[in-house]
């Protein structure tokens, strides 16, 4: 195991005065201006009065639980029942209702809706076409690679550090193209369902072997295949349409034109993919291979009959393989308050907070085991390379909140706890980095499991909270919205967790 534990890193977002954003200190002000009027008043029973009230507002706005505030559990919650009663929470595919017109538009549900995939033109040696995926409502632009890496379970120690060297050095890549707003690194573990096995099987059984082999090997096959597992991984790589507009318009607009500013992000992306950090195949997806990765990020189980189709057609065999884009999606799926169900499938999510200790490079790897035979688990990080300017103004806006908060309680009489100090510290080292060239990463993970809809969702959702438990990483489950944390957590779209900044 590699002895570097990385936790540099700091809260997400630091309050201007307190540890309060400037809409919480607006309207705490506002809500102890009555105390304040009655105080100078002098109307002491008026005063008196407002103090608890002010109290439990300041409370509401500023106390978390689990994540968010009183105030605003109460607006989600509102706006959750609001949904469930107008019919917002369920989506129907329109291939199911038989109203597709257009079988390559995507078809997808919740916060995907926007999403629309366009063939770009030729890419790479090979004269590939990778699919550019456009999202309208986020007004973003992504390409999406399947990536092979050996891992890092058997690697040297000297071996993981220069992978994880690798990562920093392709964040730092990625900030200084100012073309980038998002790398999502995805990771599933699949069920393996035994496709390409009974495939092998088929094409090298003997009509002549011993009938005690035929049943030991189909014994060892019934065993073991329900307990395999396969990991496939996916890197998807997104530009905002404010940060590529003018290169697009140097490369001759329109979806060409973006899809030419992504050729030359994705080319230095897999340069330093190949290199770096450690990846031995690097293959960015057309239109069919991402409807097939959508799809079985829905489906889990439907994995294996495209499989199998493919390997027929491999074989000579005319059979339909590949799902058109339009039907890549569920068909039908609901939003509960704790879990997500779509079709045949229920799956919960979590979100993976920062250990203030700091954490291992691989220290996520629990997450992914499966806790029982036909379990899916995935989990997504979300790597934000933010621009140099942007980034000296927050670092900057967190030494000023640091050092007021500090001098307050100075003169208070308070002593600095050991948190604060490692804050203040953190800070400073964050800004010396900064002040080297190093580029500073916004960071969030989600992790979900996948389970039949028969099965019981709630306990699988534990299960996973303790694995991340066991990761040394705190969980925290995105109740009352759980279909956009699917979408972010299974699905390798480039779409991220909904824009709500927590503890880190």
């Amino acid at each position: 195991m590699s002895t570097h534990r990385y936790g540099d890193y700091s809260r997400d977002v630091s309050g201007w005065f307190l540890g309060m954003t400037g809409a919480q200190l607006a309207l705490v002000t506002l809500a102890g201006l009555p105390a304040l009027l009655a105080l100078n008043a002098q109307a002491w029973s008026l005063f008196v009065l407002w103090l608890p009230v002010w109290a439990v507002l300041a409370a509401v706005l500023l106390v978390p639980v689990r994540g968010r505030a009183a105030g605003r559990w109460l607006a989600d919650l509102i706006l959750h029942a609001i949904g469930v009663l107008t019919g917002w929470a369920a989506f129907g595919s329109r291939a199911a209702a038989g109203t597709a017109d257009d079988l390559a538009e995507a078809d997808l549900p919740g916060v995907l809706a926007g999403i629309r995939t366009h063939d770009g033109p030729p890419f790479g040696h090979l004269v590939d076409r990778p699919v550019i995926v456009q999202d309208t409502a986020a007004r973003t632009w992504a390409a999406v690679a399947r990536i092979t890496h050996p891992g890092i379970g058997l690697a040297e120690p000297g071996e993981r550090d220069r992978m994880g060297a690798g990562l920093a050095g392709l964040c730092e890549l990625a900030a200084r193209t100012e073309l980038v707003d998002l790398l999502a690194v995805h990771v599933r573990t699949v069920p393996d369902d035994g496709a390409e096995r009974a495939t092998w099987e088929r094409a090298h059984v003997r009509g002549d072997a011993p009938a005690v082999a035929t049943e030991v090997n189909a014994l060892l096959g019934a065993m073991l295949t329900p307990a395999a597992v396969r990991t496939e991984a996916f890197l998807t790589v997104v530009a905002g349409e404010g940060r590529i507009a003018r290169a697009t318009k140097e490369a001759g607009g329109g979806v060409d034109g973006r899809a030419r500013v992504l050729h030359g992000v994705m080319a230095e992306v897999e340069a330093a993919l190949r290199g770096p950090v450690g990846c031995t195949a690097v293959t960015w997806l057309d239109s069919a291979a991402l409807a097939a990765a959508v799809r079985t990020g829905f489906a889990p189980g439907d994995r294996g009959q495209l499989v199998a189709a493919d390997l027929a057609v491999a074989a000579g065999a005319r059979v339909a393989t590949g799902v058109p884009m339009a039907g890549a999606g569920p068909t039908a799926a609901r939003a509960e308050v704790r879990h997500y169900a779509h079709d045949a499938w229920a799956s919960v999510t979590d979100t993976i907070l920062l250990p203030d200790s700091g954490a291992l490079l691989g220290a996520l790897a629990p997450v992914l085991v499966p806790t029982t035979a036909g379990e899916r688990r995935c989990l997504t990080v979300f790597l934000a390379p933010l621009p140099l300017e942007r980034a000296t103004r927050l670092v900057g806006r967190e030494e000023m909140s640091a050092t007021t908060g500090n001098e307050l309680r100075a003169r208070m009489g308070f002593r600095q706890r050991a948190r604060q100090r490692r804050d203040t510290e953190r800070i400073g080292a964050a800004e010396e980095k900064l002040a080297t060239g190093r580029a500073l990463v916004r960071l969030a993970a989600a992790a979900c499991v996948t389970v039949p809809a028969s099965w019981p969702v709630a306990e699988h959702g534990r299960r996973l909270s303790a694995s991340v438990r066991a990761a040394g990483f705190v969980p925290l489950r995105l109740d009352l919205a759980q279909d956009a944390g699917f979408a972010a957590a299974a699905i390798p779209l480039g779409v991220g967790l909904p824009n709500r900044r927590g503890r880190r």
